[in-house]
Formats: structure tokens, C-alpha cells, sequence
């Protein structure tokens, strides 16, 4: 897994505090970010966080690219609908000799490892083959309607590729670039940092909430899952370990700001 913070709002403390002085006070736009100095934000939105008041902060986000996780992680993280998300198609790129991620639990195992090496390298094969069978239907189809041997060749390709992906495995990887507000990302910690959440989005939330944290801490001083904030929410599911989930991010967090 490869995770890059490639863009985010300029000054996004800044940005949020002026946003929140707005509602507070009879400030103008003229003169909105008069004393609005890097230590005053912070306080501002430190404030902000303590009061719950959560909407300043859709004003600001953040862009990551992602790369070497599974598509299995993809169907998880687009329930978070407030973001952006572009993601590399398999139906324009031919995944002949895909790359794909091994759950650690397997890894583990020798036995299980062969096996699902294994399956990976069969599923593979099968994409190629039917790829193939597919491309030639179509080539000859398209040659048949008058187009060129390199016009049918790239036709025929492309429209291989879109029925080929149905046997890909959910382990076979990809990439995106995803763009969230603040106050999107703050709801994402909670779920995915949490130790219920599924390992891979867990490992990718706490590597993303470590970069912005770099960038603006106190946007994210209460971020990760609910319990680092508060009481654990999940009841009777609880994983009991709220202290050591506490001290992990507190670690975290204090690593990215001395970087």
C-alpha cells in the first residue's frame, strides 16, 4: 500500500477558522481574516472541536493518491459517499498480470499462501484466455463492418476487457485518487481506525489520519475512532482495549508533528 497527500486546501486551519469567525461574529469579508495568525487558528479550531461544531470544517480538503490496495477495500471505502473518488478502470487497462494483496492471516499460513497464490495465478489465466477469445470475436466483427486492422484491433480490445474483469478477484489491486472535506474525513477515523473495522481500510485510515495530521493537526486533534474522543459506541461489540487504542494515537499523532 502506497499513500500520498498530494493536495489539500491552502492554510486549511486558516480557511476553517475564518469560516467559524464568520458565524460567530459580525466580522465582514474585508476584514475576515484580520488577527487571524497561524497560533490564533489553531486556538480557534481547537475551540471548535471542543464545541462539536463540526461544519467550518467542510471548507478545507484533502487529496490522496492511493495505490496496492484491493478492490475488496474499494467497495468499502465509496460507502463514504461525501468525497470524490477516480479510479483506475478495468475496462479501459488490461490487467493480464495483475498485482494483488495478501490478507496478512493467509500470509501467515504457508499452506493457505499457496493456495491463494494459486487461485490468483488461475484467475489470471483465465482473464487472459477469455481476453483473448473475446478479442478475436470482436476484431473479426468489426472487421466485418469495414474498419481497419489496427481500428479493429483497439476496438475489440477495449470491448474484450469489459466482460474479461468479471472474473477478477476482489484481492486484485488498484488505484485512486480521493478527495475529502475535513468534517468527511473526521467520519471516516471513526469508523475505519477503529479495531473492528476491516485491517486493510484500517491501515490505510491511519496512515492517511498520520499525513494530515502533518499538515493540520488541530483539525484532527480528536480524530480517530470514537473512542479517542469519547466512549466506545459499540457496546456489547466493544474490543476493550480503549486505553491502548487512546495511547496509539495519541502516539500517532505526536509522531506527525515531528516530522
Amino acid at each position: 500500500m502506497k499513500v500520498r497527500l498530494i493536495a489539500h486546501t491552502p492554510e486549511p486551519e486558516k480557511v476553517v477558522a475564518a469560516a467559524a469567525k464568520l458565524c460567530y461574529s459580525n466580522a465582514h469579508v474585508d476584514d475576515l481574516l484580520d488577527g487571524l495568525t497561524e497560533e490564533k487558528s489553531r486556538e480557534f479550531v481547537q475551540k471548535l472541536a471542543s464545541m462539536g461544531h463540526e461544519s467550518p470544517t467542510e471548507h478545507a480538503s484533502f487529496t490522496f493518491a492511493i495505490e496496492g490496495v484491493s478492490r475488496s477495500l474499494l467497495a468499502q471505502i465509496t460507502r463514504h459517499r461525501i468525497a470524490s473518488f477516480s479510479v483506475q478502470s478495468q475496462r479501459y487497462v488490461n490487467l493480464h498480470e495483475f498485482s494483488y494483496v495478501l490478507p496478512p492471516e493467509i500470509a501467515q499460513d504457508e499452506e493457505a499462501a499457496q493456495a491463494f497464490d494459486g487461485a490468483m495465478r488461475e484467475q489470471a489465466q483465465q482473464y487472459q484466455r477469455l481476453t483473448e477469445i473475446l478479442k478475436e470475436k470482436h476484431r473479426q466483427a468489426f472487421l466485418a463492418e469495414g474498419k481497419d486492422e489496427k481500428t479493429a484491433a483497439r476496438m475489440a480490445e477495449k470491448k474484450a476487457l469489459e466482460d474479461a474483469r468479471f472474473v477478477l478477484p476482489n484481492a486484485c489491486d488498484t488505484k485512486m485518487i480521493m478527495t475529502m472535506n475535513v468534517r468527511s474525513l473526521n467520519n471516516f477515523f471513526r469508523h475505519r481506525c477503529c479495531n473492528r473495522a476491516q485491517w486493510e481500510i484500517r491501515a490505510l485510515a491511519d496512515e492517511m489520519l498520520r499525513l494530515v495530521c502533518e499538515v493540520a493537526p488541530s483539525l484532527f486533534v480528536r480524530s480517530g475512532p470514537s473512542c479517542v474522543a469519547g466512549p466506545c459506541p459499540e457496546g456489547a461489540m466493544c474490543c476493550g482495549q480503549t486505553a491502548q487504542v487512546r495511547e496509539k494515537y495519541a502516539a500517532l499523532k505526536q509522531q506527525a508533528l515531528q516530522r
